[in-house]
């Protein structure tokens, strides 16, 4: 009994909290992540000068970017042009890989400005790390024999504000979603899983210029995403009644079941940045503050964790302050953010349970409260150099993740604490070639420090599983996908652009 208590506790070690949600524009929605999962580049659709230098943003332009982060810096589009962004991304060890072609239009005349862009994208799936192919049940598909398709519809429109130097903005992204890439490695020994949704972003910004090279900006947002998972297991059961012809031992025998977990989650978030030049030429410093809180009606039961939990909700802030230089043929800039986040997640009990020492826990009331508490870091740095036609770039993004979580457990009336932290890696580079009417840029980035989790059946769990199964013990819970493993893996991107301007 024992035994199988401590393997049931270590597979509970690693807790996930929201880490899939998109975001297409990470300075502006902070995301949530508890486990150094490798997701890949799913939202990698929209066009950007600066990713090839580590993303640098705070105190440099992006002017491909920037209008679809604050849809009120499109007051600083030039005429109209198209443009396409197709873009590949790929996680090592069989991990997934998505492909993705958005195109897209950018107009301004008359005070107004706006755009749009649609991007189809097809997402392959992971392989399971550890499927022994006597658990899979006959003509159930494998997840790695699966693939999915995304569409993603953007739209935005704006004005330059009469008598100021300010303009306003208005933006709407649209996700149809048949996968979020890294979901099917958090629902550990499924046979395949079927996720539909959709994301909603909408966006209202301001950006006005001051006097001295002086620049300010205000984002208001609201972002909703809703999934719908159903996951596919096979459960090895023994027959119950047992058939009366049975000769020799007992053998279990494959049963399907269908799981349907909600994902959903709503964020509201506010935006603030300042830019100025400085007394050196070139120079320019800003700073920028970001408040999210976002709540999370509905938490999936991923089964790595084997710990159900319901409502949820999180508060994160982001303080960040950059330094560029812009000078001739050279580009250079660095980000510096500070990312302090809580969080709380909670089980509710769906049937009266009862605690250890005899308490009743009523319908709704807590079986278990998760209480996060984030300090995170990320640094962005990056150079550019230009030589007539072609540009050059290199950079460096490093983010660091470090949080404690304290766990009270209202049924076995106990209360732990752990504290985990890594550091994940992303290189970045980039090459540009500009004609009179035409420019291709190319830009590519590979992060490391982060991994697969899943689990693995050893023979030993195998054994006690069985023996558990023998004995009745119906009323203990095994995490049915066994001990939880991290394999090290890495997510490549890479990203096309070509602009045309419209004559």
């Amino acid at each position: 009994m024992k035994p199988l208590r401590r393997w049931a506790r270590q597979s509970t070690r690693a807790l996930l909290i929201v880490l899939l949600a998109p975001t297409a524009a990470p300075s502006q929605v902070i995301s949530l992540k508890t486990v150094p999962i490798a997701t890949g580049d799913q939202f990698l659709i929209f066009p950007s000068r600066n990713q090839g230098m580590g993303g640098v943003s705070i105190a440099l332009d992006d002017p491909l970017l920037d209008p679809f982060v604050n849809p009120a810096k499109g007051s600083r589009i030039q005429g109209a042009q198209l443009f396409a962004t197709p873009s590949f991304y790929s996680v090592s060890g069989d991990g997934g890989a998505g492909r993705a072609l958005p195109a897209g239009v950018l107009l301004s005349g008359g005070g107004w400005f706006g755009g749009a862009l649609l991007s189809l994208q097809q997402i392959e799936m992971a392989r399971q790390l550890v499927q022994p192919v006597f658990f899979r049940a006959e003509g159930v598909e494998l997840l790695s024999e699966k693939s999915s398709n995304n569409i993603y519809a953007f739209g935005m429109l704006g004005t330059r504000l009469p008598d100021t130097n300010a303009s306003l903005g208005v933006s709407i992204f649209w996700a149809g979603l048949d996968a979020l890439q890294g979901v099917d490695l958090l629902y550990a020994g499924s046979q395949s899983i079927d996720q539909s949704g959709h994301m909603l972003d909408l966006r209202v910004g301001l950006y006005g210029e001051l006097g001295g090279e002086r620049a300010y900006e205000l984002l208001v947002l609201h972002s909703r995403l809703d999934m719908t998972h159903d996951v596919t297991y096979v459960d090895w059961v023994f027959p119950d009644p047992v058939p009366p012809d049975t000769l020799g031992p007992i053998e279990p025998v494959p049963e399907t079941r269908v799981e349907t977990n909600l994902d959903r989650s709503n964020t509201w978030g506010l935006h603030l940045s300042y830019v100025q030049a400085l007394s050196a030429p070139g120079w320019q410093i800003g700073g920028i503050f970001t408040g999210n809180w976002k709540t999370h009606p509905k938490i999936p039961n991923y089964e790595i964790m084997n710990i159900p939990r319901d409502p949820g909700d999180s508060f994160g802030l982001n303080f960040g302050l950059g330094v560029s230089r812009s000078l001739d043929k050279t580009i250079f800039g660095i980000d510096l953010i500070f990312e302090p986040i809580w969080a709380d997640t909670w089980a509710e009990a769906a049937e009266p349970d009862t605690s250890v020492s005899g308490r009743v826990i009523p319908v709704g009331g807590k079986t278990v409260e998760n209480d996060f508490s984030f300090t995170n870091a990320l640094i962005r740095t990056g150079v550019g150099y230009r030589l007539d036609i072609i540009g050059l770039q290199l950079g460096l993004q490093v983010r660091s993740i470090d949080y404690e979580l304290e766990q009270i457990d209202h049924i076995q009336e106990s209360k732990r604490r752990q504290n985990e932290s890594w550091i994940e890696w992303t290189p970045t580079w980039g090459v540009s070639l500009t004609f009179s009417e035409i420019e291709v840029r190319y830009q590519g980035r590979l992060t490391s420090g982060t991994g697969q989790p899943g689990t693995a059946w050893t023979p030993v769990a195998m054994d006690r599983f069985l023996a558990a199964e023998a004995a009745g013990m119906a009323d203990f819970i095994v995490a049915p996908s066994g001990p939880l493993t991290l394999q090290d893996a890495s997510a490549g991107a890479h990203q096309f652009s070509v602009s045309i301007p419209i004559q």
